[in-house]
């Protein structure tokens, strides 16, 4: 089976954010993603609006950038769609957050978004589709070359707990603490195409391995595979799917210079001949347990004889060394701005804060809504 890829510029980006729609009163999710998008889209051809688009539930609805260069520009593309979606809740009394879970509704009262793609999804997985009450952001990178993502998708694999740990929001679920920093994360690992990717040899092995599940019907098309790192043959990127929604632009905006600055670090030693360095895969599934449950106080495995390193000094040893990278991109501010996250702590750390001050579960949303509006960490607390 060949499976083309459209080779992309050097580099390019696009994020995609999927935003809960809730409301002000119950502060519970709310199935209002068709009318809003009817709305948003009546002026646009179709009837649909190019950045904003439904997701599995009809309480969630996704913003995308289109095709951007620097993390600025994909900043600004989101934060212009942002305010068209925030206009459009606001005048039926709802309002926006992003995390990883929301806090205590239902996964049972949730309606599925009206589209087959979707109905045929949870005809075949039935509970563990249903209760896909879970948010997440999304970031492409471009790269040129169909072995280069398989290399580099290889590679990061290596870094994320990285990007868990600094977007891990979703430490509740259904109105209890779950002990965890991502519960999301463990929740969508259950569909059986989705969580951990395995380590490919080459591009050739990748198409052998969608042919066999095409084959066998195990998925309708390429888009089913919900790695947490995955290439991605029509953009022409490495998508990095690891991260739990994520309450700030400012945020998204750092997690994005992170992404950037490893794909391009990672092009640039392909380019020189380099072979990418590539963990064990159970270290690799180890770490990611570690950062999900302990988010940014993990202690991570950096080989396979079980030598442990805290995440925080990984983090921040990581963005000194990508620090010239992002510089070129000039993302170098943004990539800067995860140290600001290890010091005032992730999005799970802040909602539990909320709690420990005498605050309800109520109380989370609403730090989680004031967040989105200020677009500045820490702004609900």
């Amino acid at each position: 089976m060949h499976i083309p890829f459209n080779a992309s510029d050097r580099s390019s980006l696009g994020i995609e954010v999927e935003l809960e729609i809730v409301d002000r009163g119950t502060r519970e999710l709310v199935s209002a993603a068709s009318p809003i998008l009817a709305e948003l889209g009546a002026p646009h051809p179709g009837g649909e609006h190019p950045k904003v688009k439904h997701e599995l539930l009809e309480c969630t609805a996704e913003i995308i950038t289109g095709i951007c260069g620097t993390v600025a520009e994909a900043r600004n593309d989101l934060q212009g769609t942002l305010k068209e979606v925030t206009a459009c809740a606001e005048r039926r009394g709802l309002a926006l957050m992003c995390s990883g879970s929301h806090p205590f509704s239902d996964w049972h009262a949730q309606d599925i978004s009206p589209h087959p793609r979707y109905a045929a999804l949870v005809q075949e997985m039935q509970w563990v589709a249903r209760r896909l009450q879970i948010f997440g952001v999304h970031f492409h990178v471009g790269v040129r070359s169909a072995e280069k993502a398989v290399a580099i998708a290889n590679a990061l694999t290596t870094y994320l707990p990285h990007f868990l740990a600094l977007s891990a929001s979703s430490p509740y679920w259904a109105g209890r603490d779950t002990g965890m920093a991502s519960s999301r994360s463990t929740v969508f690992e259950n569909l059986p195409t989705a969580g951990l990717p395995y380590h490919l040899a080459d591009w050739g092995e990748f198409e052998e391995f969608m042919e066999t599940l095409l084959s066998a019907g195990a998925i309708t098309g390429i888009r089913e595979v919900w790695w947490d790192i995955r290439p991605h043959p029509d953009f022409g990127t490495v998508e990095l799917r690891i991260c739990d929604g994520i309450p700030t632009l400012a945020e998204v905006a750092a997690l994005a210079a992170l992404a950037q600055s490893l794909v391009e670090w990672f092009d640039g030693r392909l380019d020189r001949g380099e072979e990418l360095p590539v963990l064990r895969d159970w270290v690799v599934r180890q770490n990611k347990w570690r950062a999900a449950r302990h988010g940014l106080e993990a202690q991570v495995l950096v080989d396979d004889r079980g030598t442990q390193s805290p995440l925080r000094r990984e983090l921040a040893d990581l963005v000194e060394q990508l620090a010239p990278v992002a510089a070129r991109l000039g993302c170098g501010d943004e990539l800067e701005a995860n140290l600001a996250t290890l010091e005032r702590g992730a999005s799970y750390q802040r909602q539990r804060r909320v709690v420990e001050a005498g605050g309800g579960l109520a109380e989370v949303v609403d730090s989680l809504i004031a967040e989105m509006e200020a677009d500045r960490p820490g702004a609900g607390l």
